[in-house]
């Protein structure tokens, strides 16, 4: 950003050009004013000359006859005083008519009447500022410039050239002042427009590079301080850190007690943040509740005791009004240059930190290239894959699940597949982290939920018992108005909330727990079932877990397969379906491919079970033929 001396002088430049321009405007009057003013004095000195040197000697006769040769001598010898004086460059006297009866020089008589002189004629003195010919017909090259004037006398006109360069130097005398006066006010003028203009521009500048609500800086000057202090990590063998922090919950602060409020504790977060990073540290609001930080020059061992002192101080309660307020806020960050060595790759990087630090309710996570599924082949699928979304290049396979107890198939989970046009079936494995991580997930849930509600009415009355399985993601549940489009989905299909079953996994309700437990309780209330996916895997609460509306658990694959040799994942399993049954859930295993484990499982009172010795995920047109097929071999 340019310097506040750089930006005064070029806009201090930029103010002088309309100063110098009103300079010449002005100038360009005043010099009118000046010439009117000159052609005025010699109006007043014509006056004089007709007044005091013509008329007496005229005597007030007629000029419709000749005068008498006494009378022109006398006019000649007044015309040449007062030429010989310098004061009259030449003098004429004309009748009423605008004839010349007197020429001091002989030019003029018998020449054409012009309208100036039938004005003067009317009574009326008319004056200009002209070039005097040398000749006496009017037709040599042009002299000086002169005042030409018709004086109206008694039964005449006289027309009297004066010189013009006297009156303008006397009247230039008076208007010196006028000009200093004048250069005075556009100086001072240009001074006070180059202040404003400076000091308007520098606050331009200033608001264009900071957040209006907070004062700090914007994403703009972010981006700036953060290539700078990855540049000189690179040049100087040192370390850089790049942070996102992200305002845990925030929406229920403007949910809940208003925009108001959101805005009060953000100013203040932002603040605190402000105070506690170290000088050349730099803190921005980059959005929403995101904050962005560029930490540079960083010791070995520097950075994890400054995080941990600036989720202390933005996590210390908040008083907004009379109300006290516990924030939390989780910090992803990336190191440069080990962890990129661009701005965007970092920020990027430090964005998927702060959503794994959100999803293990750690504080702080550092970017963990193990956990990062980008690389340039899945950053294109993300673009096909928003295509394929909207073309229906994908599909749902299904996959039954049977009770253990009688072996009815009770339901089925909807599985998302790719079938891409040149890469044949992707496996979602490949694309579902990308579109968790891109977002995605929102589209792609909903065209799911959309797909399997819609396939439960075409198979009408060949399936009318069974459930169907969606799996949401944290993403999904994290969004307060999830609720809404799986009811909205619900009604647009026309299917019984009863007939769906929302799987979620572990990782996802303990992302925002506040608004998980509240969507789950909306999903529950309207008859959805809600089932907790890959139970065994997470750190769920069993505290929290007992306070959701949950109707099932499913017990992860990995625990499942091997039950027959694995003894402490026997005993693993079987403390599942205890818990399960003492909150009065179903439980679900997963993954059971023989018939050893289903006969395991049974012993242990599972209640469903979903695998290979089932069957394989299939597509919705091979269901109701291999349900017929099942029914056939029971009977």
């Amino acid at each position: 950003m340019p310097s506040p001396w750089r930006l005064f002088l070029t806009y201090a430049g930029a103010s002088l050009v309309p100063v110098l321009l009103l300079g010449l405007v002005l100038t360009f009057a005043l010099a009118h004013e000046a010439r009117d003013r000159g052609i005025g004095v010699a109006r007043v000195e014509a006056a004089l000359v007709a007044r005091t040197a013509i008329e007496p000697h005229l005597a007030g006769r007629a000029l419709d006859t000749p005068l008498p040769a006494d009378e022109i001598r006398e006019l000649h010898q007044v015309a040449d005083s007062a030429i010989g004086s310098g004061t009259v460059v030449r003098l004429r006297v004309r009748d009423t008519t605008g004839r010349v009866v007197f020429s001091d020089d002989g030019s003029g008589m018998g020449a054409d009447i012009e309208d100036e002189v039938l004005e003067a004629a009317r009574g009326t003195v008319v004056a200009h500022l002209t070039r005097l010919n040398s000749d006496r017909n009017d037709t040599g090259p042009a002299g000086p410039e002169v005042v030409e004037v018709y004086q109206p006398i008694t039964h005449g006109i006289l027309e009297i050239y004066l010189p013009y360069d006297p009156i303008a130097h006397e009247v230039s005398q008076g208007m010196h002042t006028v000009y200093l006066a004048l250069a005075a006010g556009l100086a001072a003028l240009w001074m006070i427009l180059a202040v404003i203009s400076g000091s308007t521009m520098r606050w331009i500048a200033h608001q264009a590079g900071h957040d209006a609500l907070t004062g700090l800086p914007n994403r703009t000057v972010f981006q700036r301080h953060a290539a700078a202090a990855v540049e000189a990590a690179r040049r100087d063998g040192r370390t850089a850190a790049v942070v996102l922090a992200d305002v845990d919950r925030f929406k229920e602060v403007n949910d809940t007690l208003g925009h108001r409020t959101g805005d009060a504790l953000l100013r203040e977060l932002g603040s605190r943040l402000a105070t506690a990073v170290r000088s050349g540290d730099t803190v921005a609001r980059l959005g929403g509740d995101e904050f962005g930080l560029v930490l540079p020059d960083l010791g070995a061992d520097e950075i994890g005791p400054l995080l941990d002192r600036l989720r202390a101080a933005l996590e210390a309660e908040v008083v907004v009004g009379t109300l006290p307020l516990s924030p939390e806020a989780s910090f992803g960050y990336a190191l440069a240059p080990a962890d990129g060595t661009d701005v965007d790759t970092l920020l990027r990087r430090a964005d998927m930190a702060m959503y794994l630090a959100k999803g293990t309710r750690s504080g702080t996570a550092r970017y963990d290239r193990r956990r990062d599924h980008y690389d340039a082949a899945q950053l294109a699928l993300v673009a096909e894959l928003r295509r394929a979304i909207e073309t229906d290049e994908l599909v749902l396979h299904y996959q039954p699940k049977a009770e253990l107890r009688t072996g009815k198939i009770c339901a089925v989970e909807a599985l998302v597949r790719w079938e891409h046009p040149r890469r044949g079936t992707v496996a979602p494995d490949a694309f579902l982290p990308v579109a968790e991580q891109t977002g995605l997930i929102d589209p792609l849930t909903r065209w799911v939920l959309a797909s399997a509600l819609a396939q439960i009415t075409e198979w009408g009355t060949a399936c009318d018992t069974l459930s169907v399985a969606v799996n949401v993601s944290a993403r999904n549940l994290g969004r307060a108005d999830f609720a809404d489009t799986v009811l909205a989905a619900l009604a647009e299909a026309g299917v019984p909330a009863g007939r769906l079953v929302v799987e979620i996994t572990e990782t996802a309700l303990m992302t925002d727990p506040a608004i998980a437990s509240d969507v789950l309780n909306r999903l529950a209330t309207a008859g959805i079932r809600v089932s907790i996916d890959d139970f065994g895997r997470g750190q769920t609460s069993l505290s929290y877990l007992s306070t959701l509306p949950l109707h099932e658990l499913k017990i992860d694959k990995s625990f499942v397969g091997d039950l027959p040799e694995n003894i402490a994942h026997a005993a693993i399993v079987r403390s599942v379906i205890d818990l399960g049954h003492n909150l009065g859930l179903q439980v679900v295993a997963e993954g059971v491919e023989t018939t050893e484990v289903s006969d395991l499982l049974k012993a242990a009172g599972c209640d469903v079970v979903q695998g290979y010795l089932l069957a394989r995920p299939m597509p919705a047109t091979d269901l109701p033929p291999w349900l017929d097929a099942r029914r056939a071999a029971v009977i």
